[in-house]
């Protein structure tokens, strides 16, 4: 049986929720069908997005290599780690370990294209944005994007740390202005690349054209460990 590692606690609610995803997604029918799953729910390790926009700050890398250590040494055979921003050190943690880390934005990417997208709009943090993580790997696998403008990307950023990382309601007018923002510059689909995001699509309807990123982990999660997957989960694209 394959076990599924997850470096947790990047925030502890979307670690909460990716759980829940995976029961959500799995096709099974009794407790023992379903993922065998160890978590380290590690919220001490340093702010992804402060450290890469102040190289000054502490970085996360040492936590996350050895929590990622921790869990081969218990058996996983891969580690899924949801927090969008910490695969900008995806190259400085894969070496820490024999097993693969799932590459959230890889894998995202390929549904894009798989479902016949070939614009994007990218919702994430502005280190996540900075970092061209989403950027170069859509332009990778040939398709286009589209971000927000500054004013557009500072209200992400109050949506994500000022409303869901404080626990708080989020304001939807600020969600719908961005979104609106990039369908005016030709998205077909926008990518929840925050898990924060994933939250507040968890919660309010958002309406077609929406693609989140830590649906597209556990829908690989659950398929590198070999269980099945539900019909419904096959396109993650909301209609």
């Amino acid at each position: 049986m394959k076990r599924l590692g997850v470096i947790g606690g990047l925030g502890p609610m979307a670690s909460a929720y990716f759980l829940e995803l995976l029961v959500q997604m799995t096709d099974a029918s009794t407790d023992q069908e379903h993922l065998d799953v160890i978590l380290l729910c590690r919220p001490t390790i340093p702010d992804r997005t402060a450290a890469i926009l102040d190289p000054s700050r502490e970085s996360p890398v040492p936590m996350m290599r050895e929590a990622a250590r921790e869990l081969e040494r218990i058996g996983a055979c891969c580690i899924a780690v949801p927090c969008i921003t910490s695969h900008h050190f995806f190259e400085e943690l894969q070496p820490a370990v024999s097993i693969p880390f799932l590459h959230l934005v890889r894998e995202t990417v390929s549904h894009l294209r798989e479902q016949g997208v070939k614009k994007a709009g990218i919702l994430a943090t502005t280190g996540t944005i900075r970092t061209r993580l989403f950027q170069d790997e859509l332009e990778r696998q040939g398709l286009s994007y589209v971000i927000p403008d500054e004013a557009g990307q500072e209200k992400v950023m109050h949506l994500i740390y000022k409303n869901v990382k404080a626990g708080l309601r989020p304001e939807l007018p600020l969600f719908e202005e961005v979104s609106t923002g990039l369908r005016k510059q030709g998205a077909e689909c926008a990518i929840l690349g925050c898990t924060e995001l994933s939250l507040i699509k968890r919660d309010y309807p958002l309406g077609p054209g929406y693609l989140d990123a830590l649906e597209v982990l556990a829908k690989a999660s659950i398929e590198f460990c070999e269980k099945p997957l539900k019909p419904d989960f096959q396109n993650l694209i909301t209609r």
